[in-house]
Parts: C-alpha cells; structure tokens; sequence
C-alpha cells in the first residue's frame, strides 16, 4: 500500500527550465529565418529585377518550361518567339529567368582515352 501512495503523489515540478525553452525556440527561429525565409526573399528579387530588366532580344523560359526569345515586352506581358513565326503572349509573372545554355559535352575520362589509344 506505501508503494501505491509513493506512485500516485504528484512530481515536484522542475524549477528553472522557462529561459531554456525559449531560447530554444528563438534558436530554431532564427534558423528557420537563415536557412528558407531570408535565401527565398532573395530569389525573388533577383527575379524580379531580372523580369525588370528584360527586353527584346533575350532568351528566357517560362514556369511551364517553353523556351524563347522576348520579340515584345509590354507593361504586364511579354510575348515571346518559340519558333519561327510562332509567337505566344505570356504574363511577366510566367518567365521563370534567363535561358540557360545547353551543357558542353563532357570529356571522356583518361581511362577511356588510353583504351581509344590502345585499340589504334
């Protein structure tokens, strides 16, 4: 019967433990705040400046992936050429940034030469 009472009574609440929690949670704000909110903003000036600056003649891709160059840009929309005489109006907010050119051919490795070289 001592042994039920002993297990039933109430823990002493732990003294001292407010500061470190909030700590804690101002720690993982602040984190939160260095690592997604802060790089995002970011990246979205960078667009926005870049959808600032556009003009004829650049080579930009849509959200929905469509390459093509700006014939046109207007206050809000931006009309670009995807293929010879194919012109297609977009909003701003859809050019997704700069086209970026297709990646040079990588090299074959010093391996691969020397058998090439080898089978010769």
């Amino acid at each position: 019967m001592n042994m039920l009472f002993i297990l039933l009574q109430e823990a002493p609440a732990p003294q001292g433990g407010g500061a470190s929690m909030w700590i804690m949670i101002l720690l993982i704000f602040a984190v939160m705040y260095f690592f997604m909110i802060r790089p995002q903003n970011k990246q979205r000036k960078e667009l926005q400046k870049f959808l600032d600056a556009l003009k004829k003649g650049d080579k930009v891709v849509t959200i929905g992936g469509m390459h093509g160059v700006v014939k046109e840009v207007k206050e809000d929309k931006v009309i670009l050429e995807v293929d010879k005489d194919v012109c297609l109006t977009f909003n701003k907010g859809a050019v997704q940034g700069p086209a970026v050119p297709p990646a040079a051919p990588k090299k074959e490795s010093k391996k691969e030469e020397m058998k090439e070289e080898e089978k010769k």
